[in-house]
């Protein structure tokens, strides 16, 4: 989630929507400046198996400052509380249940991602504590959001307040899960446009190969994908699938008009986080107040609100795929080699589109469904598994990382071996979890 390191007071008001469509257009790039990016997020245990708290000499916070004191980067603090810890392009943030995200530089080979990766990884367990371990799982198995401890950054106090009366799981969202996401660009409108489409057509697909959360509360939750139901129950103005951009005319304002219909969940502003009152920032624009203020948007409060929008595929400044579950390497690296493979080649991007172009909308809802239960088992429309799509979108990812090496110099389908092992044994993460946890008699070891 953003750090929210800028400021908004010197920015002048917004004065109309296409302000906000300029502001994504400025994303473009040339294919030559391509680049993917790699977040993921990881939880932490003690030794006894509960989340790690925040302060103590074994806590969060001393963790942070260790990595800071090794030169993984300078100490991020607000009020005097370290958050995050930052490199030139890199950064390690906490998200709101003590969850510790890289999110890694943007770069030119997986191979860059791969190692900075590893290296973190690395910097991570020499700097935790005696006992403790950060496990690569896509929600917490043990305890519940209300065992859990709030992170002292300034925008979780608003968001707890804010998403905690929307749905179900909002709050086991903040506190309890982890993924894997890929970043990467695009060249212009219609390029924006086609990948959009194709990466909402298949990200439910891509979700069933990385389903790694089956167990809630130490017991068997009746998902392979608990993480991926946890979304679908969290807020539905701002998370999950979008329709619009599967249709044809989808663009810059579309998704401006559909962020700026969404409620927001609070207002930096000079330091300070106002509560949003549940209106749109649309809404805002029209009363030119807020929380009492006479008070005008400005374009860093627009990317402010962004961050706080969560559909499966995130149009910022960048293109996020945000559907998996975090898993461990070398895994967690075929994820972007399918996302990179899948939509920086054109006829790769058609070819995933065309798996799923003759569903409703309503059938892509009730196949996501499927998928946070049954994973590679779940059945889309005339009862095609999402194991039989998930093959196929290997192999065009396959064909579309060729393609991508003719551009760009790089071969990468190497990272899609892991994946493509498990496809070909026919079952994801979660399944063999759930086997060695109850091989082990339910031992809690055996899965973290």
């Amino acid at each position: 989630m953003s750090l929210d390191l800028g400021g908004t007071a010197a920015l002048a008001p917004l004065t109309s929507i296409d302000e906000l469509v300029a502001y994504l257009r400025a994303g473009e790039k040339p294919v030559s400046a391509w680049r993917v990016g790699v977040e993921h997020e990881k939880i932490g245990f003690t030794e006894s198996f509960d989340p790690i708290p925040y302060a103590g000499a074994g806590g969060v916070r001393a963790l942070l400052e260790k990595l800071a004191a090794s030169g993984a980067g300078r100490l991020h603090s607000e009020e005097g509380n370290p958050i995050a810890v930052l490199s030139e392009m890199a950064s390690v943030t906490l998200e709101p249940g003590g969850q510790l995200e890289l999110s890694g530089a943007p770069v030119r080979t997986l191979r860059e991602a791969s190692e900075e990766i590893e290296r973190h990884l690395r910097a991570v367990d020499a700097a935790s504590a005696k006992g403790q371990h950060w496990a690569l799982l896509g929600y917490r198995p043990f305890g519940t959001p209300k065992t859990g401890e709030w992170m002292p950054k300034l925008r979780y106090n608003k968001m707890h307040t804010a998403l905690g009366t929307k749905g179900r799981l909002a709050m086991d969202m903040m506190l309890m899960t982890a993924t894997v996401q890929a970043n990467l660009d695009w060249s212009d409108e219609q390029d924006l446009a086609e990948k959009s489409r194709a990466a909402t057509g298949v990200s439910p697909i891509v979700t069933a190969l990385f389903a790694n959360s089956p167990i809630v509360n130490g017991e068997e939750s009746g998902y392979l994908d608990y993480r991926y139901q946890v979304w679908r129950e969290t807020d539905a103005t701002r998370c999950g699938l979008l329709e619009a951009m599967v249709l044809p005319d989808f663009g810059y304002r579309a998704y401006v008009d559909w962020a700026i219909d969404v409620p927001l969940l609070f207002v930096r502003h000079e330091g300070r986080y106002l509560d949003g009152g549940g209106i749109s920032f649309r809404e805002w624009m029209k009363r030119g107040e807020l929380a009492g203020l006479k008070l005008r948007p400005t374009i860093d409060n627009f990317a402010d609100h962004l961050t706080t929008l969560f559909p499966e595929v995130r149009i910022k400044r960048v293109f996020e795929l945000r559907g998996a579950d975090v898993v461990p390497m070398p895994l967690m690296m075929s994820l972007p080699a399918i996302w990179l493979g899948l939509l920086y080649d054109r006829d790769a991007r058609s070819a995933a589109w065309e798996l799923t172009a003759h569903w409703s909308f309503r059938e892509r809802l009730a196949f996501q469904a499927d998928v946070a239960r049954r994973a590679l088992a779940a059945e889309g429309p005339g009862g095609i598994s999402a194991l039989t799509l998930a093959r196929e979108l290997l192999a065009i990812a396959e064909r579309g990382l060729a393609g991508w090496a003719r551009v760009s110099g790089c071969d990468e389908r190497s990272f899609l071996a892991p994946v493509q092992e498990l496809a070909a044994a026919g079952h994801p993460l979660s399944v063999e979890l759930l086997s060695k946890w109850k091989y082990a008699n339910r031992s809690r070891a055996s899965v973290i």
